[in-house]
């Protein structure tokens, strides 16, 4: 009894004794101990939704019904722009002008307390870097023709990698110097080199229509083109990399030094995701047969598109990079292990996919002219848009120059020219611009000088690319502009019309795309290009057999005589069955 007796409050004493330590401790350190107090309670209470979830989901509702809307009216828009044969202008700059029209109506009916639609209007960085942007730069990768890409890799990267980051270096350290000479808005090291690197993401649609229409050669046309689409993943990593070595404690040697490490482990190591996932996917496609169960093979490949991007944006890697080099990995080996069918809905879905993605951010930008206020800088602005083209001369011209002493094809002064005035600044610079974790002054001061340098690039030099490509055929010879007449009719700026002509042969083959290349170009195959051939193409796509290629043809068979039954079955009948029944 008496043990009994005593244990207890020795018990209790120990406990007092704990309890006075740890409210001595908190005296010490009263955040830690409200950081741990908030976190048990966290920890014990279930996780319920919040009490406005449902109102949230209302106004979500209302903005996803205000994107349907403005996406139905650009659809409409530019069916009319191809029907009408008005081609003088991107699709991107006549979407803007819908945009800002639609913009100005909301604001006028805001101001006279019609209706208030400032939620739905309003854009939403994440939505962008989670929704739009992942199957704009995927269909980038995947849809690339891929024969010149690997075979000009070299070229391709040092325009995209030295390229940006010198443009990103001439225009962010113009911007500091200009500040600290007061004669622009000043910003801190680390702010205009942000900024730089944001607006050195430029635009290819208007890069390619020009090439398009220019009948120009291949090689080139895949040289602009892969810069263009790696351009902007540079370009987010730069910015990235800028934001994350914000630290006040370190110099501005040591930022930069801290920068480029960042820039590096990012590059590489989100590209390396990308491609694992891609040579993953195409293994596993050719040794596990769904390939007669097209929606499985299908529903597949799209958790292969969309992984890559999301584990590399979670452990703060660069998503973009990673889906970039999955798409073009993908379309190089998993297409081919693919059936018919299913290559057929994934180059269409892709493509739809990102058109919608592309409408919807120019819409966007349109709107952004009215969704807040600017805080205008006209200095900033116009100093930033001379340093965009001084960035983008020094960036083509010298490389151009360099890469010249080792290619076969040579990049002339013409071709140059044009690609410096394709520097297009697209909607991924105004998205980035709203990422920014600066002051709020700040914010505004770059988010609307960003804004306006797209708009104006996009306006002028879009605008403008008719009237130049104009100019370019007619400096040309006359007797080989007169062989070029009936093509010149053919000139488009139409993404949509370049989409919607017949679907690329190189990836509907039935072979492997090494075998077609290898009929003509055996002899020249060097480098990775002989490697792939050799050894990666024959481990990671599979052979077909006679057996399989005959089910794969009468699949397609099969659907278009189905397609066919649909249609002549129909309550309208046509006049040849009139007759019959007649008869």
């Amino acid at each position: 009894k008496v043990t009994t007796s005593v244990t207890p409050p020795a018990t209790v004493v120990n406990v007092t004794v704990n309890s006075l330590s740890t409210v001595k401790n908190s005296k010490v350190e009263p955040n830690a101990s409200k950081a741990n107090l908030s976190s048990t309670v966290a920890s014990v209470d279930p996780v319920l939704p919040d009490k406005g979830a449902a109102e949230d989901e209302h106004n979500s509702s209302m903005a996803i019904f205000f994107v349907l809307c403005v996406l139905a009216i650009g659809i409409l828009l530019i069916h009319l722009m191809l029907q009408t044969g008005f081609q003088y202008v991107p699709e991107s700059i006549v979407i803007v002008f819908l945009g800002a029209l639609i913009g100005l109506t909301m604001n006028a009916l805001s101001n006279r307390n019609i209706s208030n639609w400032r939620k739905e209007e309003a854009f939403s960085p994440t939505a962008f870097f989670l929704i739009l942007l992942p199957p704009i730069i995927f269909e980038s990768g995947y849809n690339l023709h891929k024969g010149n890409f690997f075979q000009n890799i070299g070229s391709i990267l040092v325009f995209a990698i030295f390229g940006t980051t010198i443009s990103a270096f001439i225009i962010g350290f113009g911007v500091y110097f200009l500040g600290l000479a007061d004669v622009v808005y000043k910003l801190s090291f680390v702010e205009s080199f942000a900024f730089g690197s944001l607006i050195s993401a430029v635009d290819p649609v208007a890069t390619v229509a020009i090439f398009h229409a220019l009948n120009v050669d291949p090689v080139l046309n895949m040289l602009v083109f892969g810069e263009s689409i790696l351009n902007d993943a540079i370009a987010i990593v730069l910015t990235t990399a800028a934001l994350e070595s914000n630290n006040p404690i370190m110099s501005t040697g040591e930022a930069i030094v801290m920068g480029i490490q960042r820039f590096c482990l990012m590059f590489f190591a989100s590209a390396g995701i990308g491609v694992v996932f891609a040579l993953v996917s195409a293994l596993l496609l050719k040794h596990v047969d769904l390939r007669k169960n097209p929606s499985l093979e299908f529903g597949m490949m799209l958790v292969f598109t969309y992984a890559p991007y999301v584990l590399a944006e979670g452990i703060h890697l660069s998503g973009i990079m990673a889906i970039l080099f999955c798409g073009i990995v993908m379309s190089h080996y998993t297409h081919f292990n693919l059936s018919t069918v299913t290559q057929i809905t994934m180059q269409q879905t892709l493509r739809t996919l990102a058109f919608i993605a592309e409408t919807c951010v120019f819409a966007y930008l349109g709107l952004a002219l009215f969704s807040f206020k600017h805080r205008v800088e006209p200095a900033l602005v116009v100093w930033s848009i001379i340093l965009c083209l001084i960035g983008r001369a020094c960036n083509i011209f010298p490389l151009a120059v360099l890469v010249n002493r080792f290619r076969e094809h040579q990049i002339t002064r013409k071709m140059m020219f044009i690609m410096w005035f394709s520097g297009l600044r697209g909607a991924i610079s105004y998205a980035l611009s709203l990422h920014l974790n600066f002051s709020d002054e700040t914010r505004h001061v770059i988010i609307t000088t960003t804004l306006i340098i797209v708009l104006v690039t996009t306006l002028f030099f879009g605008g403008s690319t008719m009237p130049l490509l104009k100019f370019m055929q007619a400096t040309k010879n006359p007797s080989r502009r007169l062989k070029r007449r009936k093509k010149d009719r053919e000139v488009t700026l139409s993404k949509t019309r370049e989409w919607g002509q017949a679907l690329d042969s190189e990836h509907l083959s039935e072979t492997t795309e090494g075998e077609m290349e290898v009929s003509f170009v055996s002899d020249r195959i060097k480098g990775f290009a002989k490697y792939d051939l050799k050894y990666f193409i024959p481990f990671f796509t599979r052979r077909f057999t006679q057996q399989e290629l005959k089910d794969c043809k009468s699949q397609m068979t099969d659907l278009t005589n189905q397609w066919y039954q649909a249609i002549r079955i129909s309550p309208d009948q046509s006049d040849e069955e009139n007759v019959i029944t007649s008869r």
